[in-house]
């Protein structure tokens, strides 16, 4: 009774909401990042020491550290607080924020973020009438991803765009976008198990290759061969470092709190990867390509939710593969309608102060890792569809889908 009383509002919160032109949510999230960016240079300049978009400060400041040959990898405390744990090339593409004044700089920043991210969601094979649905489905998430200002609601659409790209046999596309989220973080390596799903496996390997060592060398048009060597070292030693700092807003995080488990970090990942190639076995071997679409949902929602660094900023990529994966179901079960409302309500109203008090947010939500909970279910179920729904479980057969949209 209690899945039937949600999902009659569900679907009645969904019918008026549908009435909004996509446009205008899109006009929503750009107002957002300009919003969100001048806020957080305000709020922050009657702050002794930092600023509340330390995060970006750490990415513009990585483009004047590469060119004058410092390592990127130690902490510069007269700059900003925390490290910087991506590539050398993506602190040279800074460059092209790092001439900016800050405030100019952030809301470009935040801008390409949105753009590149509604880009993306204008691909997916949703209905007319889902498409505004999904958005506001994100909107929490997104005002998060941005107030932080890092690179995550980025991420997210450049594997929309990959997959988009799969499905449009733009293989050399797809890798180029992928292996330029590997530059960024590293866990966009995940998204490449994508390329199985699709004939042109070995074109794939090859293009992949080809853009991972022209994207590795690039820094080159600015630095020395040997300072190029010494940075890589310096950030792998980094990443081995931070690797066990950790559990993050993650399964891992949410089972330590919750059952004061002590897991193998190696064996636990270990075991997520096992677990997520599972269904490729049965899609593959059935050819099912219906099953694309959930796979992308479920590498979205894997990156984060087994990630020992995760954290609240980065739920935008999670959340979006949910989205992705009930948004694109035709006749939603009362069941998947429930799983869909009860992830956006602990993983978004959760994790926000305008409908979660402050101290329950950063005593509760924060420590116990409530984001991670109903997105690991949604996964678990995204994984076992395969297996158990082979002729009607999954995203609706693309076929159908691209007629509505």
């Amino acid at each position: 009774m209690q899945s039937l009383a949600i999902k009659g509002r569900w679907d009645a919160f969904c019918n008026t909401i549908s009435k909004i032109p996509p446009k205008y949510l899109y006009i929503l999230f750009l107002l957002m990042a300009v919003g969100i960016s001048l806020h957080s240079w305000y709020s922050s300049q009657d702050m002794e020491r930092w600023t509340r978009y330390n995060n970006f400060l750490i990415f513009k400041a990585s483009f004047a550290h590469l060119i004058h040959n410092q390592d990127l990898y130690v902490l510069y405390e007269s700059e900003y607080y925390d490290l910087y744990k991506y590539s050398p090339t993506f602190a040279m593409w800074m460059g092209a924020f790092a001439w900016m004044p800050d405030v100019p700089a952030l809301i470009c920043w935040n801008i390409m973020n949105v753009v590149v991210f509604i880009i993306a969601i204008r691909t997916l094979p949703v209905k007319k009438e889902k498409q505004s649905i999904l958005l506001l489905f994100l909107a929490i998430e997104m005002m998060i991803a941005l107030t932080s200002s890092q690179i995550n609601v980025l991420i997210a659409g450049f594997f929309i765009l990959a997959w988009h790209a799969m499905e449009n046999k733009k293989i050399w596309l797809a890798a180029l976008l992928l292996v330029i989220t590997v530059y960024i973080k590293i866990f966009g390596l995940v998204a490449m198990s994508l390329f199985l799903l699709y004939p042109q496996r070995w074109k794939a390997a090859l293009y992949t290759a080809f853009w991972t060592l022209v994207i590795a060398v690039m820094p080159l048009l600015v630095i020395s061969p040997e300072q190029l060597t010494f940075l890589y070292k310096s950030w792998a030693h980094l990443l081995a470092n931070d690797y066990s700092a950790s559990y993050g807003v993650s399964v891992m995080g949410w089972w330590h709190t919750w059952f004061n488990m002590d897991i193998s970090k190696q064996l636990f990942m270990l075991s997520a990867a096992v677990i997520f190639m599972l269904p490729f076995i049965p899609i593959l071997y059935n050819k099912e390509s219906k099953y694309n679409l959930s796979m992308l949902a479920s590498v979205l929602i894997w990156v984060v939710i087994f990630n020992h660094k995760g954290e609240s900023p980065t739920y935008i990529i999670a959340l979006t593969g949910v989205a992705i994966w009930y948004f694109t179901q035709e006749k939603p079960s009362k069941l998947n309608t429930t799983l869909a409302v009860l992830t956006l309500v602990f993983t978004s109203f959760s994790s926000t102060d305008l409908i979660t008090p402050y101290w329950i947010a950063r005593t509760y939500v924060e420590p116990y890792a409530v984001k991670a909970v109903f997105c690991s279910i949604v996964w678990l179920k995204i994984i076992l569809e395969p297996f158990f729904l082979p002729s009607t479980g999954g995203a609706v057969e693309m076929e159908k889908l691209q007629r509505a949209a």
